[in-house]
């Protein structure tokens, strides 16, 4: 009896300290548990953010020539905006309205527009990502004009400004590395230090495929491509622009018939030898940064960090590519305000994903979708929504959601660039070029391809006072910043 009780005696004891060592190890597992799971409800962020690249150039949009197979794939494991535009169709303003979630008009500095003011540069999203605990990285071109002082990289943990001017870099080795496979190399490496415990918000801006404005030689001079395309395209048919005849040109006013889009025309589109030999090339560079979003993507995967990252596909602005006797962007019509945009969240519900949502999406909604993402709560100052919903949103209950947008370019480049402000709606487009008091009404239902002016048409003056009147009520809402509206917003 004696043994018995004192093996019952040992096994009471064994389990008591189980018991002990139990309740002092569960607490951090408890936290361990939970910080798993905040990770979880907070995903990474992976943004590829592309610079001059139209709407239609993807195969998933149904280009017939460029091969994106890639960027095809995310739209077909999310949901890709065929009605996503930018507010402002220029490089670096359209960077600082993603940057800010505000318009041109309100972000920018009083005498100097496409100058971030201090207020708008003290809510960018990569600085409230980084108090909220992500861990940012930025590789490529930043390129937004920011307040006097102002240190970017302080916001981010990893930060390297790659540039083109000239694309291809010299390597210690003595190689050359074109641009867009070094912003792969550096996610790459990022991706393979990131932590287990602790969201990421990774930003891979490319310079590409913008024009080498330097260099005019056609081909690889102009649209200088990654060595891993070379001879793609090279045995393709590239068809002339669909809007190429010059009535189309001769159409419009002579402000822009001596703009800044007609300038470049003759550096890239003037010649069919040209214009074949450039496009060649441009495809070339959208392929080539389709490879690189191909590494990065396997990486991801092989770093078991593809289940828990949201992925957002989007352009700084569309490109004329020869339309209307055109180059670059900058103007009113659709090839330069519209945009790619795709974006992927693993945790939406099969049915939702490969869809192709028709409302539209603006630039200036990414931060306030990454903040969301984040968990972290949107500045008031932010002018854009969330696309959150639009991804998590069954189409047979839609919500309330935009059908118009204010558009505008106000920057001071002389008459190279004519300044002008508008409404753009799901049917009809206002443009007023104010500086020559020049205005534009368009009705894209019954012609999409803008090339009737109809500001002066009998039948549709209603409709133009209709927008008159609501680009005045989306001006108030947006005011034009003023020192004094600066100076309050700052203190806020």
């Amino acid at each position: 009896m004696r043994h018995d009780h004192t093996a019952a005696r040992r096994s009471f004891l064994r389990w008591s300290w189980l018991l002990v060592g139990w309740l002092w190890l569960a607490p951090a597992a408890k936290a361990k548990d939970e910080a798993a799971t905040q990770n979880t409800e907070r995903p990474n962020i992976l943004f590829f953010f592309i610079d001059d690249q139209r709407h239609d150039t993807l195969g998933c949009a149904g280009h017939p020539i460029v091969q994106t197979p890639n960027v095809d794939g995310l739209a077909r494991n999310g949901v890709r905006f065929e009605n996503a535009f930018v507010t402002t169709p220029i490089c670096w303003v359209s960077r600082a309205t993603v940057l800010t979630g505000m318009l041109s008009r309100s972000h920018g500095s009083a005498g100097q527009i496409d100058r971030v003011n201090p207020a708008a540069a003290s809510t960018i999203y990569p600085k409230l990502l980084q108090q909220a605990g992500y861990r940012n990285g930025f590789f490529g071109k930043w390129h937004a004009k920011m307040p006097a002082g102002f240190n970017q990289s302080q916001y981010y943990d990893v930060y390297e400004d790659i540039s083109r001017n000239p694309y291809f870099k010299k390597q210690p080795d003595g190689s050359l590395r074109h641009e867009t496979d070094l912003i792969g190399d550096r996610a790459i490496d990022f991706l393979k230090a990131q932590p287990a415990d602790k969201p990421f918000c990774l930003n891979l801006w490319f310079n590409a495929a913008h024009a080498e404005d330097g260099d005019k030689r056609p081909g690889i001079g102009h649209y200088p491509w990654p060595q891993s395309v070379d001879g793609m395209y090279e045995d393709v048919e590239i068809p002339a622009p669909r809007l190429n005849d010059p009535a189309i040109y001769e159409s419009q006013p002579e402000f822009l018939k001596k703009s800044l889009n007609r300038e470049r025309y003759f550096w890239r589109w003037d010649t069919p030898e040209k214009y074949t030999t450039n496009m060649r090339a441009y495809f070339r560079m959208l392929t080539g940064i389709d490879q690189t979003i191909g590494r990065v993507l396997e990486t991801l995967r092989a770093q078991g960090l593809d289940k828990n990252t949201v992925i957002v596909y989007s352009a700084d602005n569309g490109y004329y590519m020869g339309d209307r006797g055109f180059a670059g962007k900058w103007s009113h019509y659709e090839q330069s305000l519209r945009v790619p945009m795709i974006i992927v969240d693993p945790r939406v519900v099969e049915r939702n994903r490969g869809r192709v949502d028709s409302r539209m999406a603006l630039n200036v909604d990414l931060p306030s979708t990454f903040l969301e993402l984040a968990g972290v709560a949107i500045p008031e100052r932010y002018q854009g929504r969330s696309l959150l919903p639009l991804l998590h949103d069954d189409p047979a209950d839609p919500l309330d959601w935009r059908d118009d947008f204010l558009a505008e370019h106000l920057i001071e480049m002389g008459t190279r660039i004519p300044k002008w402000e508008g409404v753009r709606g799901e049917r009809y487009v206002y443009a007023h070029y104010f500086e020559n008091d020049y205005e534009f009404l368009h009705d894209l239902q019954k012609d999409p391809d803008q090339l009737q002016n109809l500001i002066d048409d009998p039948a549709y003056q209603d409709i133009r006072q209709q927008l008159r009147e609501r680009f005045q009520q989306l001006a108030e809402k947006y005011p034009k910043v003023t020192p004094a509206a600066t100076k309050k917003a700052a203190s806020r």
